[in-house]
């Protein structure tokens, strides 16, 4: 394990570990994040044990932090594909502590970017990347932390927090995009797989509809039928149909229908909502 590597000096700023088990790309890795100028310190780990190593060392900084109740780094960027134990088992370890450090993952297989998103992971990088891909890696995780625990210290809330929007991994044409959530407006179920409906078009992503019912339900999503799964905020209305209810969605009259095992539940919250229809 290389232990640290210097960058900006300024506490103020993030204390990050970078993990990749190739010299090539964990050089490369670490070198850019040291030239983002909100990164304070990079620890570099050539494996998963050697990262897990870091969150008991007695350096001051880090012993320090842990005293204060903080994570051990404020960051970390791993790669999956490595010997013994995986980027991805190493990350279930590291989402279990608390507190925990945000996860981002840089990698070369887009495969696992589903289950990198259920571990919280808050960006998944692809290999090779430019600068400018880490920077808005690093905005990401800057964002993260505000929004659990206010602005990095000694910023005196100068940067507003931003409201956690959880990003869905969708594969098109080799590259892997990112979907916030908050531009989903409903959701279709087909098969084991999902189809995402945005303001922009239409996403299939391999996520069952039951999952996401679960995942968004706090951000206010509410399931009307076995099939759709809606933003609430959307419905503009709710009719009786030919076959039953339906719900209107948005501006674009676009009609869903509404399951009569879910009608009472969704009258009650958009009642709740202070909506009436």
């Amino acid at each position: 394990m290389r232990l640290t590597v210097s960058a900006h000096d300024d506490t103020r700023k993030l204390i990050v570990l970078a993990v990749d088990d190739e010299l090539a790309g964990l050089d490369e890795l670490s070198h850019g994040l040291q030239n983002n100028p909100h990164i304070h310190r990079v620890f570099q780990a050539s494996d998963a044990s050697d990262a897990l190593r870091l969150f008991s060392h007695d350096d001051p900084e880090l012993a320090a932090r842990r005293a204060s109740g903080l994570p051990t780094v404020d960051a970390v960027f791993a790669d999956i594909d490595m010997p013994g134990l995986s980027g991805m088992e190493m990350s279930r370890v590291i989402a279990a502590m608390n507190p925990s450090p945000v996860l981002v993952f840089v990698t070369g297989h887009a495969e696992e970017a589903v289950n990198a998103f259920d571990l919280g992971a808050v960006d998944y990088v692809l290999k090779p990347f430019q600068q400018d891909r880490l920077d808005r890696s690093v905005a990401r995780v800057r964002e993260k932390l505000a929004t659990v625990a206010g602005p990095p210290a000694g910023q005196g809330g100068a940067e507003p927090v931003k409201n956690d929007d959880e990003v869905i991994p969708v594969e098109l044409a080799g590259t892997t995009k990112l979907i916030p959530r908050s531009s989903v407006r409903w959701v279709e179920a087909q098969g084991d797989y999902a189809r995402l409906f945005t303001t922009e078009g239409s996403h299939l992503v391999r996520i069952p509809l039951a999952q996401l019912e679960e995942r968004w339900e706090k951000a206010g999503f509410v399931r009307i039928h076995r099939s759709f799964l809606v933003a609430l905020p959307l419905i503009t209305e709710m009719r009786m149909g030919q076959g039953g209810y339906q719900v209107v969605i948005g501006n674009e009259e676009k009609v869903l229908p509404v399951s009569r095992r879910h009608t009472r539940a969704l009258k009650d919250r958009i009642v709740g909502s202070g909506r009436g229809g």
